[in-house]
């Protein structure tokens, strides 16, 4: 009976290390992820700058568009007709 509380006592302080372990993980709560500057754009500017559309497939309400330009490639989440959001796939 006198391991019990020893065995509680271990259990308890290795769930809270691994709790402040998790902490570093992700983003916190109620911050931005950033992302590089390059790594994110519009297809406007994707557009403009040369890249072609490969492929558009529904997700929902919204699209997810392919644009590639020689070896660089993006994922564009269409929005809206006037709002997109790209992300670098290479």
């Amino acid at each position: 009976m006198q391991r019990l509380p020893l065995v509680v006592a271990i259990f308890l302080s290795a769930s809270g290390l691994s709790a402040q372990e998790a902490d570093t993980l992700g983003v916190p709560l109620g911050h931005k992820e950033v992302t590089p500057p390059a790594a994110q754009s519009s297809m406007g500017e994707l557009l403009s700058k040369g890249y072609q559309i490969k492929a558009a497939i529904p997700n929902g309400s919204k699209f997810v568009v392919f644009m590639q330009k020689d070896q660089s490639a993006y994922a564009c989440e269409m929005q809206s007709l006037t709002a997109s959001r790209c992300g670098t796939l290479n």
